[in-house]
């Protein structure tokens, strides 16, 4: 029985490794967990005893497997953050499922289940939110390559997909208990209902999402929409990027981008941090008249109404006590104080520069988590995560940039594409369409930066807003509002994409609602808990 169980376990971590964009099935994950339900109910029925310590162990093994496979290629920028990754979130997940494990022996089947879907999307939840978030492999982004089944999105935001994996796998491990209980003479009627049940859980949301397709459909093409030109530079960031003077990349931008550019032209992109020397400033306001900015200016925007945004980055020294903030840095003289910015700014002729910080920042890479608990123990030295040793200074608001033809463009700086609602702050500010800027190139050729391409669809699909996508190493790529890739530029090609954006106004049901199914999950967790708890305490007092 031992053995059993641990193929059923090494099942789950299987299905769910090839159930996983961009190489898998997502159509696995509809199943991926029915193993492990089923060698936790084996556990909790045949060793009490010792049954949480080894369901504990069992769920740890599928979800190494999930996380090693899918993740791995944190390796190649750093270590040991991939392995503080996977083993720490290996073990969160475990922890969800010990908890449904611990219920389950003290409530009814259904409560239990239905306690275990709700935890594990407020699990999600808690990744989008605290600060050492990671929601990477929140269930609903495994149907980022195929987005013709979740056009609904629109209205669910990817919780809507761990809804629907977590039903159709509850669904599936419930017909396979009760087939096993049910009479010889009525398994087969037993199998035909259940199949087209099963079948209608699986069909019907991809009909749906057909239909809407459907009526979301757009021609796609060259005339009308905003004009953009993407720029790919292809610089290597540990040999070529950070040893480069902001004024050689402008010069290797411009060649990119101006046999591409005429006076149809409404938008450059550049990646995140194309302006890696950082621009020493004591006040923000300076950036305006820095020689490479201006030096883009001249080169970039020959036609009035051409707009540039690239990142860039900055390093306010700090002069005055409002400047102090709780992620202000000491130099390591002892004595200077700090702000570091990646930050992403905005050029338009006859106006000053925009400018805006990055603030979804990569754990231990671009921020020191629980910063006033951990500092006093870790001292002054950033976790060892592949980052650098200063903290990134973020802003509250998600600011947008109105452009000369008057689309209104958000600023998504790499990491912060990831995050749904997050994004849908910016088009809730007026954003009629989104620019992703990004440095994809730590992780090499990779799923890593395939991965997060494909991220990327999910929030075009979510706001029904086109998307232009600036990667320094790739892929560059343009993505309309049904979350298809009608443009793009390889990985490792240097280059540049001349294509159209279609803004648009309207919101979305998830635009305006954001993350509500999290919510809703999270109250309806409590409920479940409270009210088993309870119950079970007027039974024993029986």
């Amino acid at each position: 029985m031992k053995f059993n169980s641990l193929l059923l376990a090494l099942l789950s971590g299987i299905l769910l490794w090839l159930g996983w964009p961009t190489y898998g099935f997502a159509g696995m994950l509809l199943v991926a967990f029915v193993p492990l339900l089923m060698v936790e109910r084996r556990l909790r029925l045949s060793d009490t005893r010792r049954a949480a310590g080894k369901v504990f162990l069992h769920s740890y093994l599928s979800f190494f497997i999930w996380n090693i496979a899918t993740t791995y290629w944190l390796y190649f920028s750093t270590p040991f953050g991939m392995w503080f990754a996977v083993l720490v979130n290996t073990a969160l997940m475990s922890l969800v499922f010990l908890g449904y494990h611990l219920l389950a022996k003290k409530a009814t089947q259904g409560a239990a289940l239905t306690f275990l879907a709700c935890l594990w999307i407020s699990f999600e939840r808690l990744h989008l939110d605290w600060e050492f978030s990671w929601p990477w492999l929140n269930l609903g982004n495994g149907f980022s390559e195929t987005t013709s089944w979740i056009q609904w999105y629109e209205y669910t935001g990817t919780f809507g997909g761990s809804l629907w994996i977590w039903l159709v796998n509850i669904f599936v491990f419930l017909s396979v208990l009760r087939f096993r209980e049910s009479r010889i003479i009525s398994k087969r009627q037993f199998m035909i209902k259940r199949v087209a049940v099963l079948l209608a859980l699986v069909i019907v949301p991809i009909l749906i999402s057909q239909i809407i397709s459907f009526y979301n459909f757009e021609v796609y093409k060259y005339d009308g929409g905003t004009k953009v030109v993407i720029v790919q530079p292809n610089i290597d960031p540990y040999s070529e990027k950070y040893y480069i003077t902001n004024d050689s990349i402008v010069s290797h931008i411009s060649s990119l981008a101006l046999p591409l550019i005429d006076p149809s032209t409404d938008l450059i992109i550049t990646p995140e941090t194309v302006l890696a020397d950082n621009i020493k400033l004591s006040n923000l306001k300076q950036l305006d008249y820095n020689r490479a900015v201006n030096e883009l200016r001249l080169t970039l925007l020959e036609f009035p109404e051409i707009n540039y945004l690239g990142g860039v980055s900055i390093t306010e020294i700090v002069r005055d006590s409002a400047q102090i903030n709780p992620q202000t840095n000491l130099y390591r003289d002892g004595r200077t104080l700090y702000n570091d910015y990646n930050s992403a700014m905005f050029l338009k002729v006859g106006d000053s520069l925009k400018i805006y910080h990055k603030s979804k920042l990569v754990v231990g890479v671009e921020n020191f988590p629980y910063k006033s608990i951990l500092k006093p123990i870790l001292g002054n030295a950033m976790l060892d995560l592949g980052g650098t040793v200063s903290t990134k200074t973020t802003q509250k608001d998600r600011a947008i940039f109105e452009m000369n033809n008057s689309a209104t463009v958000a600023p998504v700086i790499c990491y912060e594409s990831v995050y749904g609602e997050y994004v849908s702050d910016y088009v809730k500010n007026g954003a009629t369409f989104l620019a992703i800027i990004t440095n994809d190139a730590w992780w090499g050729n990779t799923q890593g930066h395939k991965q997060h391409l494909s991220l990327a669809r999910l929030r075009a699909i979510e706001n029904r807003r086109w998307i232009a996508r600036s990667a320094n190493t790739g892929i560059s790529a343009i993505i309309d509002h049904r979350g298809n890739i009608k443009e793009s530029l390889g990985y490792e090609e240097e280059g540049a994409i001349k294509g159209s954006i279609r803004p648009r106004s309207e919101l979305t049901f998830y635009s305006t609602h954001g993350d509500y199914i999290a919510r809703i999950a999270s109250l309806m967790g409590l409920f479940v808990l409270l009210f088993s708890v309870l119950r079970r305490g007027k039974m024993k007092r029986k």
